[in-house]
């Protein structure tokens, strides 16, 4: 069986914060002091042993830096990563490199730093432009200080996308639509949008349990996402996947290569790396404590905690999880040619119901949800993996 290579992505997590947002689940910590110089070399050493052990002789098609919050890397330590990425691996003639950032101004007079330093793409975590909605969650930037860091954002990179929250505490419709249309007349090709959730271990999540509403209910919620998909249509922004939204040809390469479910590396406290081998799958985790892998990579050159091969239809399951997020979804043709017929991959008799339902698309030859599918996604997925 010819199975073609996927593509190559190194994903670079940098663990610490100014402080911590309380709607954030990510592996983030608040440190008095930080040793970039011992972080610098454990992420050299890291590289080196992932690039020895699962990806000699590929080249990286794309780079991310994210946290935490990695606006706060010195610049030197950014482009010693992109640095050695190159001579471990390679990189694509045109290779994206994003880094995530914060607005504040303290962080904004790094990005020409992260420019020079090879970084050509840039995720600013504005979040609201509602100085209210800001306090509510936890942002340490006011609406003023987001808009005069996308300002400079905007002088020194081509490529900038920006996140935001909605369906938040007592956020209605009208107030929504208002705050989208002032973040799409800024005139961006790529925006992220997320629903408010509550995740465990949260500070959020804390309030949850106390019984503070902290999200809107799901019908308005629902509406929300309605109302979003149109207006970015309309601003020539459709939606590509189930939270993201680009100019076509402005898609975030690396989020691509997960959806797609093909091959990446993750470097760094609490990553994560995904790996191919035929069709087998292998995921490779990191120790979550900084100052646990610190001393992991110094023993033993990289942090690796733990190592689990597929079981047999797992890799299925990931391509149509990860898959069925894209508004284009999965070319059937090419699951097949690499897992076997359809008929062995998914319910059919459940297939046939979520067309009729109006949930999939009739199409035989993609596998993609409809705009009402969308709404019940996991209700999707789980019908056709039972």
């Amino acid at each position: 069986m010819n199975i073609p290579a996927p593509r190559l992505a190194l994903y670079v997590h940098w663990p610490f914060c100014q402080a911590k947002c309380p709607y954030c689940d990510f592996n983030s910590h608040v440190a008095a002091e930080i040793d970039h110089a011992r972080f610098a070399s454990a992420y050299r050493r890291e590289l080196e042993h992932m690039a020895k052990a699962y990806a000699a002789g590929r080249y990286l098609d794309s780079i991310f830096f994210g946290g935490g919050t990695p606006s706060l890397m010195p610049a030197w330590l950014v482009e010693g990563i992109i640095a050695n990425a190159d001579r471990l691996f390679g990189l694509a003639p045109d290779v994206e490199i994003t880094a995530e950032a914060n607005p504040t101004s303290s962080e904004a007079e790094t990005f020409a730093g992260f420019r020079a330093a090879g970084v050509n793409r840039l995720s600013l975590g504005v979040q609201s432009l509602r100085d209210e909605a800001l306090i509510f969650l936890g942002r340490e930037h006011s609406a003023q200080e987001a808009l005069a860091a996308f300002r400079v954002a905007r002088q020194t990179f081509d490529r900038l996308s920006i996140d935001m929250i909605y369906a938040r505490e007592d956020q209605q419709l009208a107030d929504w639509t208002e705050e989208l249309q002032m973040a799409l007349d800024l005139g961006l090709d790529h925006m992220s949008l997320y629903q408010l959730t509550i995740e465990p271990g949260t500070g959020f999540h804390t309030r949850a349990r106390r019984g503070d509403i902290l999200t809107a209910d799901d019908g308005l919620a629902a509406d929300m996402y309605t109302e979003t998909d149109r207006l970015m249509c309309a601003a020539g922004l459709p939606a590509y996947e189930i939270s993201n939204h680009a100019r076509p040809g402005s898609e975030c390469r690396h989020n691509m290569i997960y959806w797609q479910a093909e091959d990446w590396i993750g470097i760094g406290p609490g990553s994560y790396s995904r790996i191919s081998s035929g069709t087998n799958r292998t995921g490779i985790a990191t120790r979550r404590s900084p100052a646990g892998w610190l001393d992991a990579v110094d023993a033993d050159g990289h942090g690796v905690e733990t190592l689990i091969d597929d079981k047999p239809g797992d890799a299925v399951a990931e391509r149509l999880m990860m898959g069925l997020r894209l508004s284009d979804g999965i070319d059937i043709q090419t699951l097949e040619s690499t897992y076997g017929k359809r008929s062995t991959l998914f319910d059919m008799a459940a297939y046939d119901q979520l067309v009729a339902a109006g949930l999939l698309t009739a199409d035989p030859d993609r596998l993609c949800v409809t705009k009402d599918g969308r709404l019940l996604l996991n209700r999707v997925i789980s019908a056709l993996l039972a």
